[in-house]
């Protein structure tokens, strides 16, 4: 059951992954979808615009009988999140739908809608007796942002929970279900090469980018109540950040994975209002060029107060107390207009310790690094010194590597259909914990406040196009290190 079921979410990801997901046959044949919003459409008309829009948006159509099933499967109901009445006919259009599809009472409601709705709809689930079913399970996956600073997070939290038992709330991040992100735990322990090597003594330090060459899109009043720190890396980035540092697991049941993940944030060094001046970099793009075209800048977008503050790019060096990585920073960024779209986690390792080969004339000899390249292509990839070949002692760079789609899936999935699948079967191992949000706002909103009450300093422009502002190459030159420009 999807809140904003004719919004672009549900467009672009939410049905096609559930296409994706029927056509694996990871949906169950009792299965149907109700799309609750404002528009003015009946079941037949919905059906329709669902049809279009998963033509689009879909790499692999499913096959013909298997995608009319799917259709007929679809419902709407019309209203506003504040209108009772609405919510009345959403559970008699519910037991309607449970009698005809035999669903046993169970429900996913997703709330695919801005922030502000988030309460108000789960009270009134609440009030019209659709949480707390007779029969069956009720669950609800919520969308970031998870609140805009620790304060309102736990506003929301006590909400949520005033309606809904934690083991019912799904708080959802989209990137935890690609496959490069999940499979970093693989990575990590299953194999014995790397865990060994994975601390203080041979790890450099880690990079961490989530770049996008997109700008604002038409998001400018949302994005104006954001900013780059709350809108990629109080979430997504410090989530990346969780599964490269974490100790091993004891098991890969949910609890375990997320008592690991708390651990981490809990060991991220807070930082006085000096060292956050010091070790964080934001910035605002400007006019400039994305290929063949010019693109304006960030204050000339539409919608956008043309003296905004509000940051596009951010980038911060954190440092974990921890035995395993005393000593070792973490550098974060992201950014909006920049040169590419690029996601990627850096390990980068100790250079070696005795130069072997400068009487042959090779100079100083690069370090080893691990890229765990996430999006556009999924990917892992590690650089070693190998001799080239011929009489004299030349070193040239060697990448190992693979991508899922030599060993994958032929159809490209939206990042949804994990997450979608494990919601429906009630794992909540992707999932954010209550004292995981809270944990992650701990570390962000110290910073919001820093930045907040000095709004002009600092905020450099860069041009779009480029790998953002000055400073943030300042952050790690300044520590004799540089970033890795998208290997």
């Amino acid at each position: 059951m999807i809140f904003g079921g004719i919004g672009d979410l549900a467009r672009r990801k939410l049905f096609p992954a559930l296409c994706n997901l029927r056509s694996s046959g990871l949906l169950p044949r009792d299965f149907a979808v109700i799309g609750f919003g404002r528009k003015a459409l009946d079941d037949a008309a919905y059906r329709e615009e669902i049809r279009a829009s998963v033509g689009r948006f879909t790499a692999c159509a499913p096959p013909a009988d298997a995608w009319a099933d799917f259709v007929d499967r679809l419902y709407f109901v019309r209203g506003e999140f504040g209108d009772e009445g609405a919510f009345r006919r959403l559970g008699a259009r519910l037991a309607e739908v449970a009698s005809r599809h035999r669903t046993g009472g169970n429900v996913l409601f997703y709330l695919s809608t801005p922030p502000s709705a988030f309460a108000p709809i789960v009270r009134q689930l609440g009030a019209a007796g659709l949480a707390r079913p007779e029969e069956g399970w009720r669950r609800v996956v919520v969308e970031k942002p998870y609140g805009r600073d620790l304060e309102s997070a736990r506003a929301l939290d006590a909400e949520l929970h005033g309606v809904l038992r934690e083991d019912q709330i799904f708080r959802i991040d989209h990137y935890l279900g690609k496959e490069t992100v999940q499979n970093i735990l693989a990575f990590r322990f299953a194999n014995g090469v790397f865990e060994p090597i994975w601390n203080r003594r041979y790890v450099d330090h880690v990079q961490i980018t989530v770049a996008e060459s997109l700008g604002v899109e038409g998001r400018g009043p949302t994005y104006e109540t954001a900013g780059a720190l709350r809108d990629v890396i109080q979430n997504h980035v410090l989530q990346l950040l969780t599964l490269v540092a974490m100790e091993p697991l004891s098991s890969l049941a949910a609890e375990a994975v997320h008592n690991e993940k708390v651990k981490v944030l809990q060991a991220i060094r807070p930082m006085s209002p000096e060292e956050i001046l010091r070790d964080t970099v934001r910035g605002q793009y400007g006019e400039g060029t994305i290929g063949d075209s010019r693109v304006p800048a960030y204050r000339s977008e539409s919608n956008v107060d043309p003296r905004s503050t509000t940051e596009t790019y951010a980038a911060v060096r954190l440092d974990l107390d921890s035995w395993r990585w005393a000593g070792v920073p973490f550098y974060l960024r992201t950014g909006k207009r920049l040169a590419r779209r690029w996601t990627e986690i850096v390990v980068q390792f100790r250079r070696p310790p005795l130069m072997l080969f400068q009487q042959s004339g090779v100079g100083e000899i690069e370090p080893n690094r691990l890229h765990i390249h996430i999006q556009p292509d999924e990917a892992i990839s590690f650089e070693i010194k190998a001799k080239a070949p011929g009489a004299a002692i030349r070193l040239e760079d060697v990448r190992l590597s693979f991508d899922y789609k030599s060993i994958g899936a032929e159809c490209e999935a939206t990042g949804y259909e994990r997450l979608l699948y494990d919601a429906l079967t009630g794992d909540s191992t992707l999932f954010y914990r209550s004292d995981m949000i809270e944990a992650a706002w701990r570390i962000a909103t110290p910073i919001l406040d820093v930045w907040s009450s000095q709004p002009a300093r600092d905020l450099a422009e860069y041009p779009a196009g480029s790998w953002g502002p000055r400073a943030a190459d300042d952050l790690l030159g300044r520590d004799g290190r540089r970033w890795v420009m998208g290997a």
